[in-house]
């Protein structure tokens, strides 16, 4: 378990991170510390943190004597982006079809009935929580943390440059691919999971 400061810490970095995913933040922003401290309604301390990690994933770029801006999407990095989650992200989910313990297939089942609820509601803020929560699941159900290392900053990009284009339709179907992932793990298949993985690659990865 994560002790109280990094778990501050990490709902600073949820906090702002959606912020940026959601387009709040709009690419190419100046923003201050003491903005983004009163946006995560998060202290000093876990606001750092937060932006160290944001920074490391290449969302916010740290500019001397500027200060902190959040990143541009720039026109080639949707391609660079699904030419690493088509490689990478179907291993992933082979690896977790067997190796995840019961708590972490609790937890995507969970993912699932949250992501239903959204079809329901149409609501894809809700929706991308949801998905934020299923990587990170997914990350810590995954045995080779050099894979997941690779795939989590691409994953936080791609889902900015999905929601730029978002609708109630794309996550509609992008949910019952997610689900389909997730019933594929909790059966233990492991190339179930990684053919289930692929098509959900493959749709959530077309402009």
């Amino acid at each position: 378990m994560p002790d109280a400061a990094g778990s501050l810490s990490h709902l600073a970095y949820l906090s702002l991170e959606n912020l940026i995913v959601t387009l709040r933040l709009k690419p190419g922003a100046l923003v201050t510390e003491k903005q983004l401290i009163d946006m995560a309604g998060q202290g000093r301390t876990p606001v750092r943190e937060a932006i160290q990690k944001l920074a490391w994933q290449g969302l916010i770029l740290v500019r001397p004597r500027v200060g902190l801006q959040i990143a541009e999407i720039r026109p080639g990095d949707h391609a660079h982006i699904v030419a690493i989650r088509r490689k990478l992200e179907p291993i992933a989910a082979a690896l977790v079809a067997t190796g995840a313990n019961d708590d972490q297939r609790t937890a995507l089942l969970a993912c699932a009935q949250e992501m239903t609820g959204c079809a329901v509601t149409g609501d894809i803020g809700s929706f991308l929580a949801a998905d934020k929560a299923f990587d990170e699941i997914m990350e810590e159900s995954c045995s080779n943390t050099f894979l997941t290392a690779a795939l989590a900053p691409v994953q936080t990009h791609f889902r900015r440059i999905w929601y730029s284009k978002a609708s109630v339709e794309r996550m509609d179907q992008s949910i019952s691919l997610h689900v389909g992932v997730i019933r594929a793990i909790q059966q233990g298949n492991a190339e179930a999971a990684e053919t289930a993985m692929q098509t959900l690659i493959n749709h959530v990865s077309q402009t």
